[in-house]
């Protein structure tokens, strides 16, 4: 075994994170790397990723109930609507993290996504052109960008998206499933690959 797996309740082998917080552990087993194509779900991920930004992901998971009611379950098409009454309100909300650039922006990129359900399809149609070729991945767990996190990034920006920097998009393309970076020793890892393998890509 390697110094960053963390050895669960259960005893098997799981990313080293995964112990590093009660909630993780849960998160990690459930939700992290398993591909996802539902555009609420994609649209609500990577708004966090933009919220998480310079925090730690435990504080936006503790607080991701409260995310979801104050930005109507991140509906994009609700969100979209938001006006200058929202972002007062939500900038008063202590459930979330009030921030005025980052609630601004999910509200902007909110109207980028029904343009991108116009133009594409679907979000997950966007988002899945982006998925690397298995040679293009590293060892898991090593990079914090990719050429691939690179690319969506600066697509994002010439959509006008806002907080979705190449760091922001690799967390979200972990995350959501378009690579799987759990640890080659973790249990998870797969489980993760058997989803991907038999999911219907967009």
């Amino acid at each position: 075994m390697t110094d960053d797996l963390f050895i669960a309740p259960d005893g098997e082998p799981r990313c080293g994170w995964a112990g590093s917080a009660p909630d993780f552990l849960g998160y990690h087993d459930t939700e992290w790397g398993f591909p996802v194509v539902d555009d609420v779900r994609l649209f609500e991920k990577v708004s966090l990723e933009g919220f998480q930004s310079g925090l730690s992901w435990r504080t936006i998971l503790d607080k991701r109930e409260n995310f979801r009611a104050a930005f109507a379950g991140f509906d994009f098409h609700d969100v979209a609507g938001f006006g200058p009454g929202d972002v007062e309100r939500l900038l008063g909300d202590a459930g979330i993290v009030r921030h005025r650039g980052k609630i601004e922006a999910v509200i902007n990129n909110a109207g980028r996504a029904v343009e991108m359900e116009q133009r594409e399809g679907s979000l997950a149609a966007f988002f899945w052109s982006f998925e690397p070729a298995a040679d293009e991945l590293a060892e898991p767990q090593t990079l914090t960008t990719s050429p691939a996190s690179v690319a969506m990034s600066k697509e994002l920006k010439k959509r006008g998206w806002r907080f979705v920097g190449p760091t922001t998009a690799f967390a979200f393309m972990q995350a959501m499933g378009l690579v799987n970076d759990h640890a080659t020793q973790c249990v998870i890892r797969e489980r993760v690959s058997e989803r991907r393998s038999a999911l219907r890509r967009p």
